[in-house]
């Protein structure tokens, strides 16, 4: 019985194993005797078991011939949670409009009350949507603000946002201003005084990204949304790749407005996300497309997308089990190990330039690393070149270097190719550029 409730807390709950048992019951299988491998170890030991990391990797579908290591853009899927999707979508196409709204869509309240408790807020306050851009996109130009309002923002922050601010200003006459935050800042009180610096009696909202796409870097949330509810500002936090990723509800950020796509961390099916408003400021924010209460209360005013997947939303909910089944706790510690497994041998090479705080405070799965005399752009075509790892090159103010995300199914081995392309880069002079 006690080894039966470790398999259970390990798993989440009774319903994950149950729901995976209909999916894949070879997969439940497995599972169990993997999770009975780490009943006796703590946390770190469990993080370096590479038996059970096996194991997670095998759950992938992932190539064997190229390591991926962009998993910051979007993450594949576990078979497990592509099969749930491939049931549903042929489920769906044996009478379209008959199975996907009246049989999948009456499973949303439970996705949401699944969502909203991987979230830590009430169900109410959760719309479930397509990405982090939907959401986002649906509190900047639903907001009532008028010319001469000032928004707090970062030049750190992700281009859809920004452009999106940047429309609201031509057309609305609201006033961004632009803070830049040092890649990387590794102290909290400097970087809440950026934006405290940035506000005045004018400033109605403070637009935070948790953790920068760019660099990897974890911003202060909880104590720059502090400070700016003490002044009177409203805060909208985009979670994109904070979620799921490091361990954290969504009070923890202090936000009044929170988005992300599920599609990245937390390895649900590919245009999938969701949007929080704190309750009582949903009536404050206009729905973005039609709604026949488009001020109301409701936040599933924010979902009326018309036709869209219900095969893939309600897979949503076999990603969340998969997730409660590796443990947040397990998750985090196992994407920062993976992290500083090879920035530890990297950081040693000459000419390393990082665009990423090493500090585990600070940083989790996300590194950017460059080299003196190398365009992003060489370095990730060198890597793929000869030794087929993927990566992306980022180019934005200072930083010029490439971004390594591996996820919770990258291999030591992946990373020692890793070291050792960037290794053999170190000792050479960059090719002239084209």
């Amino acid at each position: 019985m006690n080894r039966r409730n470790f398999l259970l807390t390990s798993a989440g709950s009774l319903s994950a194993l149950e729901m995976f048992s209909t999916i894949d019951r070879n997969f439940t299988t497995n599972l169990e005797k993997q999770l009975s491998k780490l009943e006796n170890l703590s946390l770190s030991a469990s993080v370096e078991n590479e038996d059970f990391w096996g194991w997670v990797r095998q759950s992938y579908t992932i190539s064997a011939n190229l390591i991926n290591l962009n998993n910051g853009g979007v993450s594949p899927q576990p078979k497990v949670v592509q099969d749930a999707h491939i049931r549903n979508y042929q489920l769906s196409n044996e009478a379209p409009s008959y199975y996907m709204w009246r049989i999948l869509d009456q499973e949303r309240e439970g996705l949401r009350n699944k969502l909203a408790d991987l979230c830590g807020v009430l169900p109410e306050e959760i719309a479930i949507n397509r990405n982090s851009t939907e959401g986002l996109n649906s509190i900047i130009f639903g907001l009532n603000l008028k010319e001469g309002d000032e928004v707090v923002l970062s030049t750190f922050d992700y281009p859809n946002m920004k452009n999106a601010w940047m429309q609201r200003e031509k057309r609305d006459k609201i006033k961004l201003v632009w803070i830049n935050i040092p890649q990387p800042l590794e102290d909290d009180a400097s970087i809440v005084k950026l934006y405290e610096s940035a506000i005045t009696s004018k400033t109605k909202i403070v637009h935070i990204t948790h953790l920068i796409n760019w660099t990897g870097n974890i911003i202060p949330c909880k104590a720059i949304a502090d400070m700016a509810h003490k002044k009177g500002c409203e805060v909208i936090v985009d979670g994109a790749h904070s979620f799921a990723h490091i361990n954290f509800k969504i009070e923890d950020t202090g936000a009044d407005y929170f988005a992300t796509s599920l599609h990245k961390w937390l390895c649900a099916p590919f245009g999938s996300g969701l949007l929080y408003i704190k309750k009582n400021k949903i009536k404050n924010v206009w729905a973005l497309l039609s709604s026949v209460d488009p001020d109301g209360d409701d936040i599933k005013k924010f979902e009326n997308l018309g036709t869209r997947s219900f095969a893939s939303e309600m897979a949503i909910g076999t990603a969340i089990d998969f997730h409660n089944v590796i443990g947040a706790d397990r998750k985090e510690a196992r994407l920062r190990y993976l992290k500083e497994y090879w920035t530890e041998k990297a950081v040693k090479l000459p000419k390393t330039k990082f665009a990423s705080s090493l500090k585990p405070e600070y940083s989790c799965a996300i590194a950017n690393i460059g080299f003196e005399g190398w365009e992003a752009q060489q370095i990730e075509a060198r890597l793929f070149k000869d030794y087929k790892i993927h990566t992306v090159s980022i180019i934005h103010e200072k930083v010029n270097g490439i971004r390594v995300t591996p996820n919770v199914y990258t291999n030591i081995q992946d990373l020692d190719f890793l070291v050792k392309g960037l290794t053999q880069i170190s000792r050479e002079v960059a090719p002239p550029v084209k």
